[in-house]
C-alpha cells in the first residue's frame, strides 16, 4: 500500500502552495529506509544507508531536525544549513556495529520570502533530487551528487550508460557518511503554477525524465500526482523505496523578473569506487562500503 500525506494550502508570506507525499517500501525492500516530510514550508526526501537498520535511523533523523523549522512561514538559508549541520552531528554519533554506516541522502525544497519576493530554496546532499515544471520550463533543479555524475560530467558516460552502470548506487556526498557533507543549494523565483517535485532515486532509477515531465503537465492534482508517480516507479521495477513530494504553486506575489536559478557551488570530481546495488557513500581510502 502507498503512504501518503497531503497539506491543504496554506499562506507563506508571498507563496501559497498545495503539496502531498507519497511513499512505498517498492517490490523488493524488506523495509523503507526513506523518510518524507510534507510540512509548510519544508518539503524534504531523505534516503537512508547503512547496515543494520542505519539508514532508517539516519533518514528520520534529518526528518526531525527540519521539522523544527516548521513552526514558522519561511524559513533563512542559514537556518537550512544548521539544521543539516545538526543532523549530521546526530547522525555521525550513532555508534556502534548495529548503526555502522549511518548516512543519508537529503533533497530539500523550501518557500523563502527576500524583499517581499517569494522563493524556492532547493539544497541537496547525494542522488535524491528535486524537479522544477514553471510554464514551458522543465528541469532537473539539482546535481546528482554521484560517481556515475562525474563520469558523465567527464563525457566518459551517456545518461543512458548511466541507468545500469555498475556504480549508478554510489554517491559522493551525503549526511553523516564520508567527509564530505557541503550540499548546494539555488534560490529559484517563484512562479504562480510551478510544480516541484522531490523525489528519491527510487524514482528516477525506473522512470526516465520524459515521463516524469508528462505526469507533472498533467491536470491530475498533487495528491493523485504523487500516487501516479510512485505507481510509475513501481511498474518499472519498483527495486527500491521510492518517494516523491509534490507542490504546487497556488498563488505567488511579488515575482522576480528572472526565473533562473543559480547553484551556490558544484560537486568536485572524485575518484571511482565499487559498490553494490544498493545507495552507499563512497568509502574513504583504506575502508569498504556498507549496503543499506
Amino acid at each position: 500500500m502507498i503512504d501518503r500525506s497531503l497539506s491543504d494550502p496554506d499562506l507563506q508570506g508571498t507563496i501559497r502552495v498545495i503539496s502531498a507525499a507519497a511513499t512505498h517500501v517498492g517490490h523488493v525492500r524488506a523495509t523503507n529506509e526513506d523518510s518524507v516530510l510534507n510540512a509548510p514550508p519544508i518539503y524534504l526526501v531523505a534516503d537512508g544507508m547503512g547496515g543494520h537498520n542505519a539508514g532508517e535511523v539516519a533518514s528520520a533523523i534529518a526528518v526531525e531536525e527540519f521539522e523544527k523549522l516548521t513552526i514558522q512561514e519561511n524559513v533563512t538559508v542559514e537556518q537550512l544549513g544548521e539544521a543539516l549541520r545538526t543532523a549530521a552531528e546526530r547522525i555521525s554519533e550513532l555508534g556502534g556495529e548495529a548503526q555502522l554506516g549511518a548516512g543519508t541522502t537529503v533533497a530539500v525544497l523550501a518557500t523563502m520570502v527576500l524583499d517581499g519576493i517569494g522563493y524556492w530554496v532547493v539544497l541537496n546532499l547525494g542522488d535524491s533530487r528535486v524537479y522544477r515544471l514553471s510554464k514551458d520550463i522543465f528541469e532537473q533543479v539539482t546535481v546528482d551528487h554521484s560517481v556515475v555524475q562525474e563520469l558523465m560530467d567527464r563525457g566518459e558516460l551517456t545518461s543512458d550508460e548511466a541507468r545500469v552502470h555498475p556504480y549508478r548506487h554510489m554517491v559522493t556526498r551525503a549526511l553523516g557518511a564520508g567527509p564530505e557533507a557541503d550540499p548546494d543549494y539555488w534560490l529559484i523565483p517563484a512562479e504562480t503554477g510551478d510544480r516541484m517535485l522531490v523525489c528519491s532515486d527510487g524514482l528516477t532509477g525506473e522512470v526516465e525524465d520524459a515521463s516524469i515531465e508528462r505526469a507533472l503537465r498533467s491536470p491530475r492534482d498533487v495528491r493523485t500526482l504523487s500516487e501516479d508517480l510512485v505507481q510509475l516507479a513501481l511498474d518499472g521495477g519498483g527495486r527500491d523505496n521510492v518517494s516523491v513530494v509534490v507542490v504546487e504553486a497556488v498563488e505567488v506575489v511579488g515575482l522576480a523578473e528572472t526565473s533562473a536559478g543559480t547553484p551556490a557551488s558544484a560537486p568536485s570530481p572524485h575518484e571511482e569506487s565499487e559498490v553494490d546495488e544498493d545507495t552507499l557513500p563512497r568509502p574513504t581510502p583504506g575502508e569498504g562500503s556498507s549496503g543499506r
